[in-house]
């Protein structure tokens, strides 16, 4: 039988089992702060932006680590270690501008990430647990193009950022449940 979880190192669903229940994690602390600070845009909720896709860079630089016997979810796993350290600086000077301009950033990098994740997703459906994944990317992608145009509205606000953020973040732990799940059938 020649599928990926025949082919596949068993540590990979090990390591994206242990990977998704952190951000689930992170997500859900970092949801509620960024929810606490979200009336204005100072220093604290600032740098929380910053925070959020600079943690997905760790996160996918441990996952290419994970699934380097993996070629086509690694390429695209690049792509994302490249657009979120773009969404950072992007996120930074953003910041210093005003929410409209965050959000916009956002938007962009929920949408490009999301597409990267559904991708990903896809490449991985045979280690199990990547339904979730598949969906969440298409979520952000829609909630990107939903920030974007949120951007130009007069009661823009960041305390959406949370909730996309969370949301994220049950998808993880639905993985995360299912690739549990996958490896006690296996």
């Amino acid at each position: 039988m020649d599928t990926l979880v025949d082919t596949a190192p068993t540590s990979v669903p090990s390591t994206l089992r242990k990977l998704y229940f952190i951000r689930f994690a992170f997500a859900a602390v970092w949801a509620a702060l960024l929810f606490a600070t979200a009336d204005t845009l100072d220093p604290l909720s600032a740098a929380l932006l910053v925070v959020y896709p600079l943690f997905d860079v760790a996160c996918a630089v441990v996952d290419v680590r994970s699934a380097k016997a993996d070629d086509g979810p690694v390429r695209h796993l690049y792509l994302n270690i490249a657009l979120s350290a773009l969404a950072a600086v992007g996120l930074a000077v953003a910041a210093t501008s005003g929410i409209p301009a965050v959000l916009r950033v956002w938007g962009v990098w929920a949408v490009t990430a999301g597409l990267v994740q559904l991708l990903v997703g896809v490449a991985r459906r045979r280690l199990g647990g990547q339904w979730a994944m598949i969906a969440s990317g298409a979520i952000s992608t829609l909630a990107g193009a939903s920030f974007l145009a949120q951007a130009g509205k007069d009661d823009a606000s960041p305390a959406g950022l949370a909730g996309y953020a969370f949301l994220g973040g049950v998808f993880f732990l639905a993985s995360a449940l299912r690739l549990g799940r996958a490896r006690k059938d296996a």
